[in-house]
């Protein structure tokens, strides 16, 4: 080996970023392009590979050469360059076709000239399949679809897209990725402590597998870079890398997605589209029916209003990973004017008795100058529900309705009032919860403060209702 060959192959062993600019002809005819968010996504590969990070979630925009990154170079840079040809890998996409298209990539760079001749005594094939292959040190690479995770265990599980985007609006199809990664990818581990889990992938639905790590409050290490620069949501990331941007708006990768080139696609693409694949927030930054710069925080509402609690029910309580609806009271008050103020929030998940109970101690702490709204579900277990809560809140104002049209027709004369400048919120710890919901809605996974705050809204204007909507159970202190 040359003097010249040596200094390139220790410079590839030292950093992966490099041994995929060396080895980038292997597999592509085209040049490699340089970008800044690949040094980075290495970086944090690197760090797997050096036991620093166990648990990886990456999102970046489709076209940014993630699953060659992944998928492909950095097991074949673990495997040589590294040293550690034993790991064993378990490789997944939504599709069975690209599991099987990363796989055959990266046997034939271990298998090219290029390769072997750096590294070859220390990784040699000897099975080469389509969708499993392993080596002499009994290290092994296994793709599958990500749908069928089941069997195999490996020190490295890769979820690469496990989401289609054309499948995206399914809820069936959102839950079942989501269910299969809650109960199958932990177990697919070899070492529960030192293997790593690592997820790339485009944001489709906020109950994709990226929004189940988010809701449970799993420890992965982030990773999120949006096409377009948003300052408020710069990434930093333990490592010390943080999204070098200074401009708004200024692209991830220019020098293969130019301006032009983006804001076609944009076009195309939605707003929905391109906040989740462009974005990585799968609802547009100002929000949907409802826009964040809409709402002033002000210290305090004024005294003497008419105020109501509406409240939205739930009974539940999570369990094994999952993410059920909330009980939602939101306080709102009005003034002569027509200035609405939402000044407080419980929100909640807990048995039935605890949300009457709930329901009942927040009513004193708001005293008996608040009115009560409560909605009741259709037949006779809903009617029993609501006389029961109204009983309990014997000495206050309560209404109980059963609410009728969909929850954004529900929401919409309360959303006027807001795009007019007309509603505002009362400083607290709640708001941040609130804004994130109401500028997600209708695509957000949660609307139940949307509908408390509709209900709330409406029952203030006193407008009048459909038949099916008019109250049902009355009691005035």
């Amino acid at each position: 080996m040359t003097d010249a060959m040596d200094l390139h192959r220790l410079a590839a062993e030292r950093s992966l970023i490099e041994f995929v600019r060396q080895g980038w002809h292997v597999l592509e005819r085209t040049r490699f392009v340089e970008g800044w968010h690949l040094e980075a996504i290495a970086s944090h590969l690197q760090a797997v590979t050096n036991g620093r990070i166990t648990r990886l979630m990456v999102n970046v925009p489709p076209g940014a050469m993630k699953s060659l990154m992944v998928s492909v170079f950095w097991p074949a840079w673990e495997w040589g360059p590294r040293n550690r040809p034993g790991l064993r890998y378990l490789s997944t996409s939504y599709s069975e076709n690209f599991a099987k298209r990363d796989a055959r990539k990266m046997r034939d760079l271990i298998e090219s000239e290029w390769y072997q001749s750096r590294w070859g005594d220390r990784v040699r094939l000897t099975r080469a399949g389509e969708t499993s292959f392993a080596n002499t040190a009994h290290g092994n690479r296994e793709a599958m679809p990500f749908g069928s995770l089941t069997g195999g265990r490996g020190d490295r599980v890769i979820i690469d897209d496990p989401h289609s985007t054309e499948k995206a609006e399914s809820a069936a199809d959102i839950e079942r990725a989501t269910r299969i990664f809650r109960e199958s990818v932990t177990t697919r581990l070899n070492n529960p402590k030192r293997s790593a889990i690592i997820v790339i992938m485009q944001r489709l639905s906020e109950k994709d597998v990226c929004g189940q790590i988010e809701s449970l409050g799993l420890e992965y290490e982030k990773l999120i870079l949006p096409m377009e620069f948003e300052p408020e949501r710069r990434c930093r990331t333990s490592i010390g890398c943080t999204d070098p941007r200074t401009t708004e708006g200024e692209l991830l990768f220019p020098q293969r997605f130019s301006r032009e080139t983006v804001e076609r696609d944009k076009h195309i693409m939605g707003s929905y589209a391109v906040a989740g694949q462009f974005q990585q927030r799968p609802a547009p930054r100002g929000g949907g029916m409802f826009r964040r710069e809409w709402f002033e925080i002000v210290k305090a509402a004024p005294v003497g209003l008419k105020r109501w609690r509406a409240w939205d029910l739930a009974a539940s309580v999570p369990k094994n990973g999952s993410d059920p609806d909330w009980t939602v009271g939101v306080r709102m008050s009005r003034t002569p004017e027509g200035i609405f103020y939402v000044e407080h929030v419980v929100r909640l998940r807990a048995s039935a008795l605890a949300v009457e109970n709930t329901i009942t101690a927040t009513a004193e702490t708001d005293g008996q100058g608040c009115s009560i709204h409560l909605p009741q579900d259709p037949g006779a277990a809903g009617k029993g529900q609501a006389e029961q809560l109204v009983r309990k809140l014997a000495g206050f104002t309560v209404k109980a309705e059963t609410m009728s049209g969909s929850k954004e027709t529900r929401a919409t004369a309360f959303e006027a009032q807001c795009e007019a400048g007309n509603v505002k919120l009362v400083a607290g710890p709640w708001v941040e919860a609130w804004l994130d919901e109401l500028t997600t809605f209708p695509a957000g996974g949660h609307d139940d403060q949307v509908d408390a705050s509709a209900d709330a809204f409406n029952a203030l204007t006193l407008r009048q209702l459909s038949p099916v909507g008019k109250a049902k159970l009355t009691q005035h202190s």
